[in-house]
């Protein structure tokens, strides 16, 4: 019995040691794989936790701007916001700067980028006419679209109706916050640079008549100028041209405590120049901004690394204002207005893509967006016009800068 128990405990002995023996170590490659199976593991759970996110990863947002002639800053910025996010995701167009005659190249390169199936958005600043159309056309083909659009030419009524937000610097508001700017500047005569086109503007021309109140309200005399339109034949050259030779004259016959005022961007650069040349009144760009015309009206070279640096900037304008003996006789507003439509316009539709708005509308995220752009506060409201309430139609206000 003794030597079956002791044959049995023997064999018990081989079998765990020859157990033993079979677990060698693993070979380098077998480790190498088990850890590239755990890693692809580990991705593919990260990629399914991204995917219950609800995070879109394929998306583009197209930005439709006006080219650098007619508003350099503009392009600008939708240029800032490409070197941001790169091509993969951010599409630039241009509309062109004869917009009025050619208003199917606006829609054709419009509907251009909406035929991309990625482009979840497109933002265009500015909604020059024709935009409207161009919205509708989109749509046929990506009906999805999120569309904000940025100083819109065309009515409320109309634009509102497309775009799902419209965004305005408050025009109407201006009416008096510029007066009332020119008269701390010592105006005692405002002149009201535009042309039929844009006083065809509901909004514009609501404005040049709260000018005309107010100015009669606060002793100034009002002036009412009408320039060429930089769409017409003379052309943006033609309308530059103009106000070189006009604005000498006007201080020539009004004195120097005048203070001018253009509706167009394309003249900002030569009104300015004009104004400080002759030590006029400046209270305030078209599109209120240290960037809107001042660099280039005042030789100011921007080097690459200050571009869109606005305190660089306006540390510039104030040296180069107060060399010429200016100070305090130019103002604009402390952020670019329009640049803050497309790049807070740009993360304002990036959050929308990725379900962090509540909605295509949703007012709190937008004033954040923007609020974060200009690190300041901003007063945003919605355009009640002749009873007619727009909810998705907001107007921005901003304090002033005085150079």
């Amino acid at each position: 019995m003794l030597k079956k128990v002791l044959a049995i405990l023997l064999v018990l002995t081989l079998v765990v040691g020859l157990a033993a023996c079979g677990q060698q170590p693993a070979s380098n490659e077998e480790q190498k794989s088990e850890e590239t199976t755990s890693n692809s593991n580990e991705e593919q759970k990260s990629e399914e936790t991204a995917s219950d996110s609800g995070k879109e990863e394929n998306w583009k947002i197209g930005i439709m701007t006006g080219t650098v002639s007619q508003n350099e800053e503009e392009y600008r910025a939708a240029e800032n916001v490409l070197k941001r996010y790169g091509e993969e995701h951010i599409m630039i167009m241009t509309y062109p700067d004869k917009f009025m005659d050619e208003q199917e190249t606006t829609i054709a390169n419009v509907v251009s980028m909406a035929e991309d199936p990625d482009v979840k958005a497109i933002v265009f600043v500015q909604a020059v006419p024709g935009a409207a159309a161009a919205i509708d056309k989109a749509r046929e083909v990506n009906p999805d679209l999120l569309v904000i659009a940025g100083v819109p030419g065309e009515d409320p009524g109309v634009i509102s109706s497309k775009a799902d937000i419209v965004l305005q610097p408050d025009e109407l508001a201006m009416g008096t916050t510029i007066i009332e700017q020119a008269k701390k500047q010592g105006a005692k005569k405002f002149v009201h640079y535009s042309f039929p086109r844009h006083m065809s503007y509901p909004l514009l021309a609501a404005r040049r008549d709260l000018f005309k109140e107010n100015c009669e309200k606060m002793g100034i005399e009002f002036i009412d100028a009408t320039a060429p339109d930089p769409t017409g034949d003379a052309g943006v050259s033609g309308a530059q041209q103009f106000i070189l030779e006009d604005v000498p004259r006007m201080v020539e016959k009004h004195g120097k405590d005048t203070a001018f005022f253009s509706t167009n961007c394309s003249m900002q650069v030569p009104l300015i120049k004009s104004v400080v040349d002759q030590g006029a009144i400046y209270p305030q760009p078209c599109c209120p901004s240290p960037f809107h015309g001042f660099p280039s009206a005042l030789g100011i070279e921007v080097p690459d690394d200050k571009k869109g640096d606005i305190d660089y900037m306006v540390e510039q304008i104030t040296k180069v204002i107060a060399e010429k003996g200016m100070t305090g006789r130019l103002s604009t507003w402390p952020v670019p207005v329009a640049m803050m439509f497309i790049e807070g316009g740009v993360e304002y539709a990036k959050a929308y893509i990725e379900g962090e708005t509540n909605g295509k509308v949703d007012v709190e995220v937008l004033k954040q967006k923007f609020e974060e752009y200009a690190d300041t506060e901003i007063e945003m409201n919605t355009l009640e016009e002749n009873g007619n309430k727009y909810d998705n139609y907001f107007t921005i206000l901003l304090g002033f800068l005085d150079f």
